[in-house]
């Protein structure tokens, strides 16, 4: 299977904090691969490093992050990687406008004006993002009316409406209740066979149930990356052991 993105030696550092250290790592194309490990470990960083948001946050970055073998550190337009390499973050974010302005928001801002090409685009993203059916008739309402797990949908359709390769999601469940997470986990298994899928959770059993490979990371270190089954039946490093039976994190 070919390698979608592939990290080598990457180093992040916050003023003196050093977030990631030396994090290796190769992502294969049409994957889940969840990012687990206790708070303050990296797991968000190391999210943020693969579209250059850690660029927004004054850190400095060293190593090498390619994307289909393009170093994305070196030379390549922001604007561009980040609509390659969209994100869904924690907290459902819908812009104060439209449901359709939402999804029309992306495609507009890389110059598609048509009428028709955007309503064809924002049915689509809605369908992808399973949301179609339940907003179908009330799209020119605001996105704020929505539900909490709606509106994480609605913002998994905004994602994919600039036709990005890898999807990047930031703890996408924790603000919801067991109906949406179910929801947005089958979702996610679902986009796989289009999309590159990279999750941060907490969520032990859902890292479990979603993911194809799981990346443990410990106090800025990639401790272990490995097939999901591997990671949790049979850990090669103790630390990883401990984690996932709960003894710390």
């Amino acid at each position: 299977m070919a390698v979608k993105v592939e990290t080598y030696d990457l180093n992040v550092y916050y003023g003196n904090v050093h977030a990631l250290k030396g994090v290796s790592v190769r992502i294969d194309a049409n994957n889940v691969t969840a990012v687990i490990g206790p708070s303050g470990c990296g797991k968000t960083t190391f999210l943020r490093v693969l579209n250059r948001l850690v660029d927004l946050d004054g850190a400095k970055v060293s190593g090498n992050v390619y994307l289909d073998g393009e170093d994305i550190l070196n030379g390549i337009d922001v604007t561009s990687l980040r609509r390659r390499v969209g994100m869904v973050f924690q907290q459902p974010n819908p812009f104060p406008m439209s449901i359709y302005n939402n999804v029309a928001f992306g495609p507009r801002i890389h110059g598609i004006r048509d009428k028709r090409s955007l309503d064809r685009i924002v049915e689509l993203s809605l369908k992808k993002a399973a949301l179609w059916d339940e907003v179908k008739d009330r799209l020119y309402e605001s996105a704020l009316r929505l539900s909490g797990g709606q509106q994480q949908r609605l913002c998994i359709a905004r994602a994919l409406a600039v036709q990005p390769e890898v999807i990047l999601f930031d703890e996408p469940c924790s603000a919801l209740d067991p109906v949406s997470t179910a929801k947005i986990e089958e979702l996610i298994r679902e986009l796989r066979r289009e999309y590159t899928i990279i999750i941060v959770t907490h969520n032990m059993h859902q890292a479990a149930r979603i993911s194809d490979y799981t990346a443990f990371f410990l106090n800025g270190e990639l401790i272990e990356f490995d097939k999901t089954p591997q990671i949790f039946g049979n850990p090669q490093d103790r630390r990883t052991e401990a984690y996932i039976n709960g003894i710390f994190g």
